[in-house]
């Protein structure tokens, strides 16, 4: 198992040496991903417009999974001392929250001709967040860079989908989105697996160094 800064390890029977080093909390990462990969399928399915409701579903998704779970998995990171899983999952739950308020609250009240701006301004701040993030991504592991990197992707073709009120870029965002859903339901699939047969089932390509 890996050892964390700051957590202690308890001493052996003899009272040399130490014991080794049980995580305090399980890994909150399969969830996080969990939560992102079916809200976002759900968004990204409304996006295509093959299934336009799918965006009602994702509304839901938003508020309780994407949003409260994805955060709640955020704060179980803090608590591993994992800063990219801490920021990354605290806000896309966030961000899922956000995308809630947005559409329930806002939107409303915003002017038709006013919608392309404000749509596109609340996308391009995520944009910029993802990708920066994806740089950090690259000490994670393939699995993990596979979805920033199509997650930037997508942000970047919803924003100028939003800015020029192109219905190709949004169903382009879709798609990608869709892609990205697949590849963060995977990074889930094989966490949870490999955690639960203590050995690698399905490879993730970790690249940090051991």
């Amino acid at each position: 198992m890996t050892t964390y800064p700051g957590e202690t390890q308890g001493a052996s029977a003899s009272g040399g040496g130490t014991a080794p080093v049980v995580h305090r909390v399980a890994d909150p990462g399969p969830l996080g991903l969990a939560a992102f990969a079916m809200t976002t399928f759900a968004l990204s399915l409304g996006n295509t417009n093959v299934w336009g409701p799918g965006a009602k579903a994702a509304l839901a998704l938003a508020l309780v999974y994407g949003g409260g779970v994805q955060l709640l998995a955020g704060m179980w990171e803090f608590v591993r001392k994992n800063t990219f899983g801490a920021v990354a999952f605290s806000s896309f739950g966030a961000f899922w929250i956000a995308y809630y308020v947005f559409s329930k609250f806002v939107v409303p009240g915003i002017k038709t001709a006013d919608l392309p701006v404000a749509v596109g301004v609340f996308l391009l701040g995520w944009a910029i967040f993802t990708a920066y993030m994806t740089v950090a991504s690259f000490r994670v592991s393939g699995a993990v860079v596979c979805v920033f990197v199509l997650l930037t992707v997508t942000f970047v073709l919803l924003t100028i989908g939003a800015f020029h009120s192109s219905e190709g870029f949004t169903k382009a965002g879709g798609w990608v989105g869709i892609a990205t859903a697949a590849a963060a339901w995977y990074a889930s699939f094989a966490g949870v697996v490999n955690e639960t047969f203590r050995r690698t089932v399905l490879p993730t390509m970790p690249l940090a160094p051991r």
